[in-house]
């Protein structure tokens, strides 16, 4: 079928849905419609058989759903209407929610139902269960939805209980410091961890709080600031405390909108002092504490997994990654897992903090150096096997970064975009070695000047990863590690690491590395260099989230790839 996406921006899920229907044969072009007029104009362009939107908030017109069949996906179960469901749910503590495809009519979320399936809901941010177990949801449902079409089933009328519920607003997701326990707060900064935030008084200023995670060991006075640690603060609870990773300041009608920064940054100049707390040596066992950066081993297999919000990674993200690194390396261990965690693996450079930078151009050069720097450690490894495992999405720098490793595993929801273009950027972090290597130069070609996104299952198809993990979003921990004991177990695994070190060898002294930095990096100077580069105003609308034009993600400037925050 010719199947027409529509959506108010090409995020997460409206990349998973594209690709998934793609693979099975679909044509399936995709428009980001602001309204019901550039709905419209998309419907008159390309003529499909059937309209799905994956995530739209404009009312699509009358005129087009009784025209067209216009499938809706709806982040809730059936009966549950409104603009904030799954905030709510995560915000009542609901242990289980779900996905419905509806068909469009005139009133919102009441259309007759195609297909609804429900998810567990475990204890993370919306936007991580959002492109996790809602958006495994929102495939099957639609799957079963275009079946359904394609075999000329007709849609149900909702029964049941119907709750309809307007959007949430600040005032119901305002935090209670004398009052709210740990738990309270958690739900609250889940429910608005990555948009809108969670608006708060702090230090003299009004911030939008962005994320949250649990610490037992430290107690004060409640919403007193205890300490610092790789970017965040750490605030007091009734009953404990919370790490907060992220702020952002609130500015007001007609100024631009803030970045959303590391909390340390957004305070600077204002936070008073504090201790900066180590991270954890080991996983906490007596309690839960924070730290975006975990290493563990299990025998032969040592874990260095990471989790930055969105997937972006700073200057000095990379540089305290780098380090862990080198730290794994000195452990007696034959297979180095880099990830392995839930959600993002990573998106690149961190364009917020570099948007933020009183110099972009220098701070955009500070960063892709450091990533540089920790994906030639990668590379440069040869007395082990390293193993990427990718347990969410990953995007331009990110997926060059697993790219460095032996192998590279992801889970079977993930969506790769490997490719730089649609920030306006030609790339680094060894690409022009590592992604033509993996899967030939035609092909790595295609996909940086394409630059669409790609599936779990064509990743694998083209030679990009190496394994398809088949698990949901909580059990790649477990199964990567399992894995990978399969594998460092392997009696030819000597062998394998001493032929590794040979071809290592072979290539710098054929093509050593420095020389595909330094071709890279000379074009990413003259773009960041260059102040009419469309880089500098692509970086500063999907930064401070200025509202898209009607467009197609399949032509230049659509946004950046795999970096929105759902």
């Amino acid at each position: 079928m010719r199947i027409l996406l529509i959506a108010s921006s090409f995020n997460s899920l409206t990349q998973r849905v594209l690709v998934e229907l793609r693979d099975r044969g679909h044509t399936v072009p995709v428009e980001v419609t602001p309204d019901g007029a550039a709905v419209r104009a998309a419907v008159a362009r390309h003529a499909p058989d059937l309209i799905v939107a994956p995530m739209l908030k404009a009312v699509v017109p009358r005129d087009v759903w009784t025209a067209h069949r216009c499938l809706i996906v709806h982040p809730g179960p059936v009966g549950d209407r409104g603009p904030s469901s799954l905030d709510r749910a995560i915000q009542e503590g609901v242990d289980e929610w779900g996905v419905t495809v509806l068909q469009a009519d005139g009133e919102m979320d009441a259309g007759d139902v195609w297909a609804s399936v429900a998810f567990r809901v475990p204890e993370v941010g919306k936007s991580d269960l959002y492109r996790n177990e809602l958006s495994d949801a929102a495939v099957a449902a639609v799957l079963l939805a275009v079946e359904r079409v394609a075999a000329g089933d007709t849609p149900h009328p909702q029964t049941g209980a119907i709750r309809a519920l307007p959007a949430l607003r600040q005032e119901q997701r305002a935090i209670s410091w004398a009052d709210d326990t740990t738990e309270t707060v958690l739900r609250i900064l889940r429910a608005a961890d990555s948009q809108p935030g969670v608006r708060d008084h702090l230090l003299g200023a009004e911030w939008f709080l962005h994320g949250g995670h649990a610490e037992d060991g430290l107690r004060g006075r409640p919403g007193e600031l205890l300490a610092t640690r790789a970017g965040a603060v750490c605030r007091a609870t009734v009953d404990g405390a919370v790490w907060i990773p992220e702020l952002r300041a609130r500015t007001g009608a007609g100024r631009p909108r803030a970045c959303k920064l590391p909390a340390t940054l957004a305070l600077a100049g204002r936070l008073p002092e504090l201790p900066e707390l180590p991270a954890p040596a080991q996983p906490v066992r007596d309690g839960r504490s924070w730290s975006d950066i975990r290493y563990r081993e299990e025998g032969p297999v040592g874990v260095l997994s990471f989790v930055f919000p969105g997937g972006a990674m700073s200057t000095e993200q990379c540089r305290r990654l780098l380090d862990a690194y080198k730290a794994a390396l000195t452990r007696p261990t034959s297979v180095l897992v880099l990830g392995g965690q839930r959600d993002f693996f990573s998106n690149g450079i961190h364009l917020n903090v570099i948007e933020a930078a009183a110099d972009p151009a220098a701070e955009s050069w500070a960063n892709i150096n450091a990533m540089n720097d920790l994906v030639e450690a990668v590379l440069a490894t040869t007395d082990r096997l390293v193993v990427s495992a990718i347990g969410g999405n990953a995007a331009a720098g990110g997926v060059m970064l697993a790219l460095a490793a032996d192998e590279v595993w992801c889970r079977s929801g993930s969506v790769l975009n490997p490719h730089y273009r649609r920030m306006g950027l030609y790339g680094s972090e060894y690409w022009t070695c590592t992604l033509p290597r993996k899967v030939g130069a035609a092909l790595a070609a295609r996909l940086t000047d394409e630059a669409r996104p790609v599936s779990a299952a064509a990743s694998l198809d083209m030679g990009l990863v190496d394994r398809v993990v088949h698990c949901g979003p909580g059990e790649f921990a477990g199964e990567i590690t399992r894995l990978a004991a399969h594998l460092a177990s392997r009696p030819g695994l000597p062998l394998r690491v001493a032929e590794k070190k040979t071809e290592y060898e072979r290539r710098e002294s054929a093509t050593p590395l420095a020389a595909h930095r330094e071709q890279e990096l000379a074009r990413m100077r003259r773009i960041f260099d260059d102040p009419a580069a469309p880089y500098h105003a692509l970086r500063r609308a999907f930064a401070r989230k200025e509202a898209p034009r009607a467009q197609s993600p399949d032509g230049p400037g659509a946004g950046a790839a795999g970096s929105a925050d759902c």
